[in-house]
């Protein structure tokens, strides 16, 4: 009797085990697919009635003191606490420019997360599609890496182990400022092989550290380290404002060596001129071979951010767009629908706009450069480049003549595939 009541007590615990397992499963996959499905941030145009079908078990409260300027579902909400049912359609509306936070309950009851509701002006901007040369120089001299190095006595040395690290950007030597390659070298020799004082910004944090150069076979001093203070490459303008800034690449510049976001002092971007294409073909991403026409007359713009999203700056008042370029309205991430778009390039000479097909519209958007997911299908584009193509980074997405994201990566298996940023994600950087 007792054995069996023994058995009966381990054969209920392990259904209860078994149904807990099963329901924190479910909890889990709710949550999952609410993350897939609502963003952080949802972004409406003033005096604009905006559609959102959700269909998630969440009840959202928008609080606001200013009574009235919220209508939901066309009705004007007279009350500092609405309430939306976001299992179901509905329709919002501003009437005035404001920034709302949305708290959100899951199947109305249990607390889940709060998402920033954004009333913006309407945005015009204009789509691009042009090669550019990008010139920057560091903010700083930026430190790669480490190596070993022979000294004049035959032996080995690193001087900067444990002392400089990839990613540092030095600033100073004895107090001195230095912003090329060439200055640090120059302070390094003139040390003679004494301990020399270098302040550093890592990661944000401005440190200091001393290091003494080792003196070589050939009699030139060093201390080890691999380093970098300028890059250029070739990409694509994705936009210009109606007030004279722009946007490209729809990615940040990252340095090939250490992965990471350059700090950048100055920048420049230049008009360029495509020499070649090589196709992308399966496993290998093609690319656009150019030349940066580097002078004042072909200098279209400084940069003055480097961000995730792109870069940005200040268009050369002089630089003027053929009278074929027009602003257009942006479109923003609920708005974009699977299917037929355009991204406009400039491959064969002339710019272009090419038909694609977006297969994918990631709303959370967690990755800020990879909201979309689209395919080349326009067989014009696909005989020239074989999909998308190093340098075509930028270009802008145009679907129901309005800019809805720029491309930024390419499949590297599938050169035909790739992914797009939200324009209102580089919008963002212009405010």
């Amino acid at each position: 009797m007792r054995l069996s009541m023994r058995k009966k007590k381990i054969y209920r615990r392990i259904l209860i085990s078994f149904f807990l397992l099963n329901l924190a499963a479910i909890i889990y996959l709710i949550i999952h697919h609410i993350e897939k499905n609502i963003p952080n941030e949802i972004k409406i145009v003033v005096d604009r009635e905006e559609s959102f079908n959700f269909n998630m078990p969440l009840i959202a409260n928008i609080e606001t003191e200013d009574i009235g300027v919220i209508s939901i579902n066309d009705t004007r909400v007279p009350s500092n606490q609405i309430d939306i049912d976001l299992n179901e359609p509905f329709t919002i509306s501003s009437s005035q420019i404001g920034e709302y936070i949305i708290k959100l309950k899951l199947f109305g009851l249990f607390k889940y997360k709060s998402i920033s509701l954004d009333v913006i002006d309407q945005v015009e901007l204009i789509p691009c599609g042009i090669p550019i040369g990008i010139s920057v120089e560091t903010d700083g001299i930026l430190v790669l890496g480490n190596n070993e190095i022979t000294g004049a006595d035959g032996l080995n040395y690193e001087p900067s182990y444990n002392k400089l690290k990839s990613g540092d950007y030095i600033l100073s030597v004895n107090n001195k400022k230095v912003m090329q390659k060439e200055q640090l070298i120059e302070e390094i020799q003139k040390s003679e092989g004494n301990e020399i004082r270098l302040t550093l910004r890592r990661n944000g944090e401005i440190i200091s550290t001393r290091i003494t150069p080792v003196k070589t076979a050939s009699g030139k001093y060093q201390i080890g380290t691999w380093i970098r203070d300028d890059t250029q490459g070739i990409g694509t303008l994705t936009f210009i404002s109606t007030d004279g800034h722009f946007g490209a690449l729809g990615h940040g510049i990252t340095d090939i060596d250490t992965g990471r976001l350059m700090e950048i002092g100055n920048g420049t971007i230049y008009d360029a001129q495509i020499l070649s294409i090589v196709k992308g073909k399966e496993g290998e991403p093609g690319e656009i071979i150019g030349m940066i026409r580097h002078n004042d007359r072909n200098r279209i713009g400084s940069i003055t951010d480097n961000t995730p999203q792109g870069i940005f700056g200040d268009i050369n008042r002089r630089y003027r767009l053929k009278d074929e370029f027009k602003p257009i309205k942006i479109g923003l991430k609920q708005e974009i629908k699977p299917g037929k778009a355009y991204i406009r390039c400039m491959v064969d000479g002339s710019i272009n706009d090419y038909e694609i097909n977006i297969l994918k519209i990631d709303m959370s958007n967690t990755n800020h450069s990879k909201g979309l997911v689209i395919k080349i299908t326009d067989e014009r584009l696909l005989n020239i480049t074989g999909g998308i193509v190093q340098g075509m980074s930028g270009s802008p997405i145009i679907q129901n003549n309005k800019i809805i994201g720029a491309v930024t990566h390419v499949f590297i298996q599938d050169s035909t595939k790739g992914y797009g940023i939200f324009i209102e994600n580089m919008v963002n950087k212009l405010e």
